[in-house]
């Protein structure tokens, strides 16, 4: 297996990461995260521009030709600046639609690699923990009635994608964020980023697909999703490992630097082995991202999760600790690295959801 990026990828990346350098510094952060919205609006006009909102979508779907490997490089360079534009909505939103490749959805996807609307997807329930599979909406006669929580970049939304069920029949909706019926309640995460729970009231829908259709396009977007978000927790355990490696270098006690104590060293090399894991494990996912075995597809993703769900932790923990108490402090970044992979670890399920995700996939095999 080959595991160079290619130049196209090479330039793609070195973009993103020149404009977490440029736009996106550690006061800047503060002034947004502060806000009202948690955002900057530039900023996604800019994603736009630069065409990465296109970017992990083939050119049959309405994209610039990539895939997985695309999203995944843009959000470890995202990670590391831990940048809160929900780049991951966007793309499981953008993955739902291409799946379903109706002429409504391409018309939607064309204006949402141009940055013209916000679609984010509406899939989670407070009783599923995470797991989006677990669906209690209801549809009667083209409306629906039920409550989705962590929308993430609910507040910009146009439109929401949201899964319900019409009977037994699971299916997705097209609803106008602007309708009778809809209702947010606006909370931030322990990482800063900005959701919401949306409650329908007999609202105005649009059905998009139903049955296996709809019950296909999930798994495949929702596997984009968690391999896209497992990137961004790539660059967010690579960022925590490299400054907390510098800080020991310039830290002393009894006239050393602390990195020079083998007991330290031990710990920062325990770091980096969960990082590297968490990177194999998401070139394998990646790797499977477009194989016709769906099993095979979804035990990779689950793992990757696993992984970067336990080893971010760890990471950012050991980060934490190897600081000491500044380490917990607002104003120095490592706090905020590792709240950030707490939140990862149960974004989209927790690990112990995945591991049953990966034995289910893999005793069907």
């Amino acid at each position: 297996m080959d595991f160079t990026y290619t130049s196209e990828q090479d330039a793609l990346r070195d973009s993103v990461r020149r404009f977490v350098e440029r736009e996106f510094g550690w006061e800047e952060r503060f002034r947004i995260i502060r806000s009202e919205t948690g955002i900057k609006a530039e900023h996604w006009a800019t994603f736009a521009e630069l065409g990465w909102l296109g970017a992990g979508l083939s050119e049959e779907a309405g994209g610039f030709g990539g895939g997985a490997i695309e999203n995944a490089l843009i959000a470890e360079e995202l990670g590391r600046g831990l940048v809160t534009e929900p780049f991951i909505a966007h793309v499981i939103a953008t993955q739902l639609l291409a799946a379903i490749g109706s002429e409504a959805a391409g018309e939607l996807i064309a204006q949402l690699v141009m940055g013209e609307i916000r679609v984010v997807p509406a899939l989670q329930e407070e009783a599923g923990r995470g797991d989006w599979r677990q669906v209690a909406t209801q549809a009667q006669g083209g409306k629906l009635t039920g409550t989705k929580t962590l929308v993430e970049g609910a507040a910009s939304a146009d439109r929401l994608i949201v899964s319900a069920r019409d009977g037994d029949t699971l299916g997705l909706y097209l609803v106008d964020a602007a309708s009778t019926g809809v209702s947010a309640t606006p909370y931030r995460t322990l990482d800063n980023r900005r959701v919401a729970d949306i409650t329908l009231n007999a609202v105005e829908a649009v059905l998009l697909a139903s049955g296996p259709e709809a019950e296909a396009a999930i798994a495949q977007a929702m596997d984009h999703g968690i391999v896209t978000l497992a990137g961004e927790a790539l660059g967010v355990m690579d960022a925590a490992l490299w400054t907390t490696r510098d800080y020991l270098k310039v830290r002393k006690q009894f006239g050393t630097a602390i990195g020079n104590f083998q007991a330290l060293q031990h710990r920062m090399a325990d770091m980096l082995i969960e990082v590297e894991m968490t990177r194999s494990s998401l070139y394998a996912a990646l790797g499977m991202m477009a194989d016709d075995d769906i099993r095979a597809r979804t035990a990779a993703v689950a793992a990757v999760k696993v992984q970067a769900s336990t080893g971010g932790v760890y990471v950012g923990g050991q980060a934490i600790q190897l600081h000491g108490g500044i380490g917990v402090t607002e104003e120095l970044n490592i706090s905020h690295f590792y709240r950030r992979l707490y939140v990862i670890a149960r974004q989209f399920g927790d690990a112990e959801m995945h591991l049953a995700r990966f034995a289910e996939a893999r005793d069907a095999a």
